[in-house]
């Protein structure tokens, strides 16, 4: 690239605590332990992990948990400079539920979480400028402080010509109804070039079924807001990749899953850090290179399943370690 970044990835949006069920106590009580947790810092210490320079743009409160996720933004490899915090508002919790396959539900305690008071004046334009890829998710449009935030800083990233990606992670409780999240995520898919959905985000933006037929069309519909590259997943099931309206399925390897919470995220974390890796444009990016940025993404994705928690499951990437 001719351009000099200061940084390769740069990510917006919650940063909270996910409780993570650790068995039951004497009395039969489930216990749960503390896991630093949010899709975009999870996407980012996966890239971290490839040796890319990230930072992470957001709020937490001025408590114990808060104190807790700035240390482990910064010992993530993360730069936390302009991660603020909020001294009205709570830290945001999760509790994590696990089925016997690993797939969790979540119960959020976020009416008041810090994180979806992050202002519009707090979001700092010159580092989104000197980014290459800016990254953002949904949930920072379930609250109106956040959400004029977060489209401040993609009309940033927009200007300064950024690589914009968009991970719409769904969450039922956090929205009025589903025909809320589903007018938010059209609206942000405007703004994005990149995205990673689930099959299920997928129909819901686009009015489809998640039936290989409903898929096509949501892939359609979505190419036609902008998109040039929409990376499905479907949890151990094969990924679609689809760049510009040409697609290809990646099949993942087998695993018996622990917990899959921060999988899509650092599948993702993965995937972009190829791109970054070999150096790709939107213009010079293969349907060839996808699918090889996808298998990785799974081999590592993957291996983050054998573990509980999110960014403590992320493996170490040996400095010699190549795409293949």
């Amino acid at each position: 690239m001719s351009k000099r970044y200061d940084y390769d990835l740069i990510a917006l949006g919650e940063l909270l605590i996910d409780f993570t069920p650790m068995g039951r106590d004497d009395a039969g009580d489930v216990m749960f332990a503390r896991k630093a947790g949010g899709a975009p810092l999870n996407l980012l210490a996966a890239c971290a992990k490839f040796g890319g320079r990230t930072a992470f743009i957001g709020k937490v409160g001025a408590d114990m948990f808060g104190d807790f996720l700035i240390e482990t933004v910064k010992a993530s490899g993360v730069d936390a400079s302009a991660l603020r915090v909020d001294p009205v508002h709570n830290t945001t919790m999760a509790f994590v539920q696990l089925n016997e396959n690993g797939d969790r539900d979540f119960t959020f305690a976020r009416r008041f979480g810090a994180d979806t008071f992050l202002g519009a004046d707090e979001v700092p334009d010159d580092m989104i400028r000197a980014c290459r890829v800016f990254h953002f998710g949904s949930l920072s449009f379930t609250s109106p402080v956040s959400a004029d935030a977060t489209r401040r800083a993609l009309t940033v990233a927009r200007e300064a010509g950024c690589m914009i990606s968009y991970d719409p992670n769904f969450r039922p409780p956090l929205w009025e109804s589903a025909e809320q999240a589903a007018a938010a995520m059209r609206e942000n898919l405007t703004f994005a070039k990149l995205v990673k959905a689930s099959r299920e985000e997928v129909a819901l933006v686009a009015g489809t079924d998640t039936t290989d037929e409903g898929i096509a069309a949501g892939l359609k519909y979505i190419h036609g807001l902008g998109v040039r590259l929409c990376v499905v997943t479907d949890g151990p099931h094969p990924v679609t990749v689809s760049l510009d309206g040409e697609t290809a399925v990646v099949t993942p390897e087998p695993r018996k899953c622990v917990d899959t919470t921060g999988a899509g995220d650092i599948f993702f974390g993965t995937f972009l850090s190829c791109l970054l890796r070999e150096d790709k444009t939107l213009d010079t990016l293969t349907l060839a290179d996808c699918v090889r940025y996808a298998a990785a993404a799974n081999h590592i994705s993957g291996l983050s399943t054998l573990k509980h928690g999110a960014i403590a499951s992320i493996p170490e990437i040996p400095a010699d370690w190549r795409i293949r």
